[in-house]
C-alpha cells in the first residue's frame, strides 16, 4: 500500500470522525458540520477538538468554502484552525497564506497494514487488558486522568463518543493505563494512550497496543493509523510496532487578514 491521496483521504476522514463523535458526545454548545468534505468542529474555545479535518481532500478549498469555515469558528469566538494533509497540494498552501495563516504546529500521521501483519504478545505477563464497559467509565477516566495529568473531563467525554472503545491495563487488579479505539471506513484509528505516573515502563502501552490492533483485525479493518508528534517517543514506539509514516501535517491558524484573493 502506497501512501497517496487515496490512503490519505480514508486516514483523514477517519480522525475527522472521530472528532465529530467526541464533540456531539460534548453537547451543549458545541457542534460540527461537514462542509465541501472538511469536517469543522467546535468543541469549545480554545479546545484542541476546535478545527478542521479534510480541507481540500474531497472537494477544493475555494475562497467561499474557505469564507465559509471561518465564520463558522469566528461566530462562535474561536480561532480558525486547519489540520492539512500535504496530498490536499501545494494551491491549498498559497490560498491559505495570502489569507493570512500562518503554520502552527506539525504532526506526523502513521498507518499500519493490518493484513498479514504479525502482531508479537505483549511482554509483561502481569499486565491483562480488556475493553472498559459502562460500570468502568470512571475508573477509566481517572486513571486516563491521571496518565494525562489533567482533569478526568475529557476522557469522560471520550467513553460516551459513539464508536470509541477505550481499553484499560490492568495489573493485579488496578488500572494503570488505558487507551482508544475508533473504528471508521475498516481504519482502527489509536487515539489517548495514558499511563499512570508510577506505572511507567511496564510495557503497559505495548500490551495496550497489540491488544487494539488485534480487536481492530477480528473487526475487518484492513488499517491501523496513529498521530504522533514528529520525532517523539511515540513516534519510535509506533514504528518498532511495524507502523511507517504516511505523511507530515501541518495544522494552520488564521493571523491576520491577508491578501484575501
Amino acid at each position: 500500500m502506497f501512501a497517496d491521496l487515496e490512503l490519505a483521504r480514508r486516514l483523514e476522514s477517519t480522525e475527522g470522525f472521530a472528532g465529530a463523535s467526541f464533540v456531539e458526545a460534548r453537547g451543549g454548545d458545541a457542534a460540527w458540520e461537514r462542509i465541501a468534505g472538511a469536517y469543522a468542529m467546535f468543541d469549545g474555545v480554545g479546545s484542541p477538538l476546535t478545527q478542521t479535518f479534510c480541507l481540500g481532500m474531497f472537494e477544493p478549498a475555494t475562497g467561499s468554502v474557505l469564507t465559509q469555515l471561518e465564520e463558522f469558528f469566528r461566530t462562535r469566538g474561536a480561532s480558525v484552525d486547519h489540520e492539512v494533509c500535504p496530498l490536499a497540494g501545494v494551491a491549498l498552501l498559497h490560498a491559505l497564506i495570502n489569507r493570512g495563516y500562518a503554520p502552527l504546529e506539525l504532526s506526523n500521521v502513521l498507518f499500519l497494514e493490518l493484513n498479514g501483519a504479525r502482531l508479537e504478545p505483549a511482554l509483561n505477563l502481569a499486565l491483562s487488558v480488556r475493553i472498559a464497559g459502562e460500570p468502568d467509565r470512571t475508573t477509566y477516566a481517572q486513571a486516563t486522568a491521571l496518565g494525562w495529568g489533567m482533569g478526568p473531563e475529557l476522557a469522560e467525554v471520550m467513553s460516551a463518543a459513539a464508536g470509541y472503545l477505550g481499553f484499560m491495563v490492568e495489573k493485579e487488579g488496578r488500572a494503570i493505563a488505558t487507551a482508544g479505539l475508533v473504528i471508521h471506513d475498516r481504519v482502527a484509528l489509536l487515539a489517548g494512550a495514558a499511563t499512570i505516573p508510577e506505572a511507567r515502563g511496564q510495557g503497559a502501552q505495548r500490551a495496550g497496543l497489540v491488544t487494539r490492533l488485534r480487536h481492530a483485525t477480528e473487526s475487518g479493518c484492513d488499517l491501523a493509523m496513529i498521530v504522533t508528534e514528529p520525532g517523539s517517543a511515540s513516534q519510535r514506539n509506533a514504528e518498532r510496532n511495524g507502523f511507517r509514516v504516511a505523511y507530515t501535517r501541518t495544522k494552520w491558524r488564521l493571523e491576520s487578514q491577508g491578501l484575501r484573493k
